[in-house]
């Protein structure tokens, strides 16, 4: 099978998975799953967050996720828990459609080490 079309299953997949726990069923985007990565990365799952913690959120989990292709490394969790990575790497320029293959390719091999998919 071709690396896109597994790519591809394995995005469904996940998106599937996490749509029917989160949404009801509502197909979640790239941005809700970067989110509840980030909350479960935080680890606080039974609270609410602000808006700029939501974006916050989403930073950590940009930073998880990229950290195994060398552009960012954990450095240490704060006071309240918040996990914080430096940069090893500045990411190269790339077009939008490039960042969301790169994004979901993150994802699905975060997903796999998780073991939510195979």
């Amino acid at each position: 099978m071709a690396r896109d079309e597994q790519l591809k299953q394995r995005w469904d997949a996940i998106v599937e998975k996490l749509s029917a726990r989160f949404s009801d069923g509502d197909p979640l985007d790239l941005d809700a799953i970067i989110y509840l990565i980030g909350v479960q990365e935080l680890g606080q799952l039974d609270r609410k967050f602000k808006k700029d913690h939501k974006l916050d959120l989403m930073h950590i989990a940009i930073c998880k996720l990229l950290a195994p292709y060398g552009y960012y490394e954990f450095d240490f969790v704060d006071d309240d828990g918040w996990p914080h990575y430096k940069i090893k790497e500045e990411l190269p320029p790339l077009k939008a459609g490039e960042q969301s293959i790169l994004m979901k390719d993150a994802i699905v091999n975060y997903f796999l080490d998780t073991q939510f998919i195979d």
